[in-house]
């Protein structure tokens, strides 16, 4: 029994699963987060009177 258990607290290959999978947890919060940004912009640019963009638009038609 306590050779199994040595054997079990020396096992890495579940820790190294583990921090692959916090890895992927922070890159995917970090993508969704960008996105969001990304998306508020975008809707500022072709939304808000205050835009240069939509002047640009607004003007010409």
């Amino acid at each position: 029994m306590r050779s199994f258990i040595r054997r079990f607290l020396k096992d890495q290959r579940g820790a190294t699963a583990i921090e692959y999978g916090l890895i992927v947890a922070v890159l995917s919060l970090t993508i969704v987060a960008g996105v969001g940004k990304a998306s508020d912009a975008i809707d500022f640019l072709f939304t808000n009177t205050d835009s240069k963009l939509v002047e640009a638009f607004g003007s010409g038609g």
